[in-house]
C-alpha cells in the first residue's frame, strides 16, 4: 500500500456549496474535516472543526438549499465542531466517487490551508492512485506533496499532541520553522495563529518533546 500527501485548490477555495458558504463567512475559519462520509441516497455527512462565531455561522446556513441537518458541538473550546448533513456537490462528489472507483482510503483529518486549500493523505494502489489523480476534475489544482509506503504507525506519532499542539506544530513547519536556515520565528508564527510569541514557544516545546518520546520510546 502506499500513500499520496496532495495539496488540493479548488478554484472557488471550496470543496462542496456548504463548504464555500462557510469560507465566506468573515467571523467563522475552517480548521479541518475530521470525518466525512458518503451515504446510499448520495448525500453526505461532514464534521467540521471551526473556529469563531458558531451561532453567527448556523444562522447564515440555515437556509442554504444544500443543507439538511446541522449540529454543533464543543462551543466552550477554542474550536468547535459542526456537524453537516448535505446535498450531493462538487468536487466532493468527485473525490468520493475516485475513492469508491479505485478502492481508495481517505485519511482524515482533512486540514484547511492557505484559506483556499485542502491538505490531504489519499492511501492504495500506487497505480490506482495515479490513475484516480488524472480523473479529477479540472476545477482542482492538484500538488503531489510526498508519496511512500503506508504504514498504520505513520500518524501516530502526532496522536498524543493536543488540537493546539498540533496546530502551533503544524503551522510551524508550514512556516519553515524546523529549516535550515530557520525561515520562521516565535512571532511569525504567532501572527499567524493569532496568540502570543510565549504560547507558541510552549507549545512547541511541549510538541517535539512528545514527539521525540514517540521516536525513540
Amino acid at each position: 500500500m502506499r500513500y499520496f500527501d496532495l495539496t488540493l485548490t479548488p478554484e472557488d477555495g471550496a470543496i462542496h456549496p456548504v463548504d464555500r458558504a462557510i469560507a465566506a463567512h468573515v467571523a467563522v475559519g475552517r480548521e479541518a474535516i475530521m470525518h466525512f462520509d458518503a451515504l446510499g441516497d448520495g448525500s453526505a455527512i461532514l464534521l467540521y472543526r471551526l473556529q469563531g462565531d458558531a451561532p453567527a455561522l448556523i444562522e447564515a446556513l440555515s437556509d442554504h438549499p444544500d443543507l439538511y441537518a446541522h449540529d454543533l458541538m464543543d462551543l466552550a473550546e477554542e474550536a468547535f465542531h459542526l456537524y453537516l448533513h448535505v446535498a450531493q456537490g462538487e468536487p466532493t462528489r468527485s473525490l468520493v466517487s475516485l475513492a469508491e472507483k479505485y478502492a481508495l482510503i481517505i485519511e482524515t483529518p482533512i486540514e484547511f490551508i492557505h484559506s483556499n486549500a485542502v491538505r490531504m493523505t489519499v492511501i492504495g494502489d500506487h497505480d490506482m492512485l495515479r490513475a484516480a489523480i488524472e480523473e479529477m476534475p479540472d476545477s482542482l489544482s492538484i500538488t503531489i506533496d510526498q508519496v511512500g509506503s503506508y504504514s498504520p504507525d505513520r500518524r501516530d506519532t502526532l496522536s498524543s499532541l493536543t488540537d493546539r499542539q498540533l496546530e502551533v506544530f503544524r503551522t510551524a513547519v508550514e512556516l519553515g520553522y524546523y529549516e535550515i536556515p530557520r525561515r520562521a520565528t516565535h512571532g511569525e508564527i504567532a501572527d499567524r495563529l493569532g496568540c502570543a510569541p510565549s504560547t507558541v514557544d510552549e507549545h512547541l516545546r511541549k510538541a517535539e518533546s512528545r514527539v521525540l518520546q514517540s521516536l525513540v520510546g
